[in-house]
């Protein structure tokens, strides 16, 4: 699916939006411990849609990268949304490796919402781990693309809390 030679990136460019004039979305999202005889740490994805559940903007992949291409389309909710419609270079921008257990926070451009008007959005995130589980959780949000945005939820089972922040 992915060229085995593309470098991965880890963070978002920011694009035609300049570092000076850039906001922050922050992803925290708990990865939890889980008590089993062969733990694999978590593939990620985080994205937003709409409040019909129409895909807006991908933020960030976390899997085993230039090993693990094969298995993004396990995290299957993702991947209906957008996963399977992405470019290798699309991919690049927006991946890292697995992370292990406990708090991980992403750091993303506020450049990832152009194109979000005014409304009702959800903050979506999956993970799927081998021999394990898969989970999404959903943290609703209104976006008027001026005044900062906090929203959490928590998981049960592969994932802990999640909290989202856009600070524009």
């Amino acid at each position: 699916m992915f060229a085995k030679a593309a470098i991965w990136t880890t963070v978002l460019s920011a694009g035609a939006v300049g570092a000076a004039q850039a906001g922050t979305v922050t992803v925290d999202v708990e990865v939890p411990r889980l008590n089993v005889a062969e733990y694999h740490k978590p593939y990620v994805a985080a994205w937003i849609e709409d409040g019909a559940g129409a895909h807006k903007s991908n933020l960030f992949i976390w899997y085993q990268v230039g090993k693990g291409d094969k298995w993004l389309k396990d995290l299957r909710t993702w991947w209906r949304k957008s996963g399977r419609d992405l470019s290798a270079s699309e991919v690049s921008g927006l991946s890292s490796a697995t992370k292990a257990p406990g708090r991980q926070t992403a750091k993303i451009d506020t450049s990832a919402l152009k194109g979000l008007t005014p409304g009702d959005y959800v903050l979506n995130v999956e993970a799927s781990r081998e021999g394990g589980g898969r989970e999404v959780v959903k943290a609703p949000f209104k976006w008027d693309g001026k005044k900062a945005v906090a929203a959490s939820t928590k998981g049960t089972t592969e994932l802990g809390a999640v909290a989202f922040a856009i600070k524009p």
